[in-house]
């Protein structure tokens, strides 16, 4: 019996290397994997649904869940997680020192729906009484003119948001001075090109972010898989089969940490900076379904709630094929 052939747009991360080598194979799946970067992959899917698995923001995700469409489901597996605290750039003459320092700033963010920007205003209310409505927020392309928001925005009317022009970039205008602050998940150039006028909030970052974690036990999750809908109702077995796969793919790599005689990655303190996360965080650092990411799934569904991005407040089981809800285990 032939397999059933599935596109699958992602980035190239560790954790789907045994899946695009072929050594895991999802049952009864043949998996065509287009290396995407995220953006592309995101706003394709959202606003054409091209692919028939793909990666997805979070964010984008619960509000295409919000407003019925685009038609995808997700499964509990999660791409990309990240702290964020190391995603809060300032202008070093803005006289910012500190997270309160940002209420009444000027901050540019490149897409106010991002699954990071979620994050790092949840995180700036949660801990420190910043409200995003204390913000001035400015969104537009960081490094190139003209980005849009993938999704049109409905937020709350003390949400003050205004685009940059048509030849503007964040990048420059955190650099100049023309806004105080910048948020988003990646560095701007001008930092890493050593620019003594942008520096990060948080400069010890590693340590806030794991006095977060052990506060808070949450480890932000950015994006999930989502399913078109129409695959699953024609093909419902398919979720299961893709996450037992995903699981499988996981393994591969925690399998390959654990093998000191050589270092699979590029780090030459790889073998101790694992052991130092499973120490803070467990074996399984990276956990997959519902059961060992629901508190940090509820902040995210918070978030996007109090935030005004999303008008309803989903229960977690609303989210993800029903066929993963349960605790897996291979």
């Amino acid at each position: 019996m032939s397999k059933l052939p599935l596109s699958f747009a992602c980035w190239n991360y560790d954790r789907i290397g045994a899946l695009v080598d072929g050594s895991v194979q999802p049952e009864g799946i043949d998996l065509n994997y287009l290396n995407m970067p995220v953006e592309e992959t995101f706003w394709r899917m959202m606003r054409h649904q091209e692919f028939d698995v793909a990666e997805l923001s979070l964010s984008s995700y619960l509000i295409g869940r919000d407003r019925g469409y685009p038609h995808v489901t997700a499964i509990p597996v999660f791409m990309s997680r990240s702290f964020r605290h190391s995603g809060i750039f300032v202008n070093t003459s803005a006289g910012i020192e500190k997270p309160e320092d940002l209420r009444g700033r000027r901050v540019g963010v490149p897409e106010y729906q991002l699954t990071a920007c979620l994050w790092i205003r949840g995180i700036l209310q949660d801990e420190y009484g910043v409200a995003p409505s204390s913000i001035q927020w400015f969104t537009g392309g960081e490094e190139t003119p003209g980005r849009l928001e993938k999704v049109a925005l409905q937020l709350p009317p003390e949400i003050h948001i205004q685009p940059i022009g048509p030849t503007q970039t964040l990048n420059e205008m955190l650099e100049s001075g023309e806004i105080d602050a910048l948020i988003a998940p990646r560095a701007p150039s001008s930092f890493l090109q050593g620019s003594p006028n942008v520096a990060r909030l948080f400069p010890n970052y590693e340590e806030d972010e794991k006095a977060y974690f052990q506060k808070t036990g949450i480890f932000p999750i950015m994006h999930v898989i989502a399913i078109r809908d129409d695959v699953l109702e024609a093909n419902p077995w398919v979720a299961m089969n893709l996450y037992v796969a995903f699981e499988k793919a996981k393994q591969v790599v925690y399998d390959g940490f654990n093998q000191t005689a050589a270092l699979k990655v590029t780090l030459p303190w790889l073998t101790a900076e694992i052991e130092r996360t499973k120490l803070a965080m467990g074996d399984d650092f990276w956990p997959y379904g519902i059961e060992r990411n629901q508190k940090t799934l509820e902040a995210a569904v918070r978030y996007s709630y109090e935030q005004g991005l999303i008008k309803t407040r989903p229960r977690l089981e609303d989210l993800f094929v029903k066929s993963t809800l349960e605790r897996f285990t291979i």
